[in-house]
């Protein structure tokens, strides 16, 4: 019985990890929103921010929400032994976000899109990497 609760909570433990990715996944589209344009043009700089990462978060609300949600689902599919799941995770995902991603934005030009996979790619990433440290360790019991 004991051997069934400490699995159960590595299980957990490896769920609360996937599911506070947020702050990875942020800094990671930070170093690529940087990335975007040299640091030393104020013009550039504003049109950074125009473009970037401020203006996804604004033009696409609830990101990080969405996020969280997709790693729970994610982490819970291969740890239930189903990832077919991560297909349907994402399907609703990029289905649900369809048409914010497909609309420009005031400027013309918008990197949401790619900052949208860039997140969702990491995201993906950092669940199963929770997923697979957790099942490795409850198979070596």
């Amino acid at each position: 019985m004991l051997d069934l609760l400490l699995k159960g909570a590595v299980l957990v433990v490896g769920g609360l990890f996937a599911l506070l990715g947020n702050g990875v996944i942020r800094w990671l589209l930070r170093r690529i929103d940087k990335a975007a344009a040299p640091p030393s043009d104020d013009d550039l700089q504003q049109t950074r921010r125009n473009l970037g990462l401020v203006a996804a978060q604004r033009e696409l609300p609830g990101g990080r929400w969405v996020g969280i949600l997709e790693r729970i689902a994610i982490y819970a599919c291969l740890v239930a032994g189903f990832p077919e799941g991560i297909a349907i995770v994402l399907a609703v995902k990029g289905l649900g976000r369809y048409a914010d991603l497909k609309t420009t934005s005031a400027s013309g030009t918008s990197r949401k899109g790619e900052l949208f996979i860039i997140g969702t790619f990491a995201s993906v990433l950092w669940a199963a990497l929770w997923a697979g440290l957790a099942l490795g360790a409850v198979r070596l019991w």
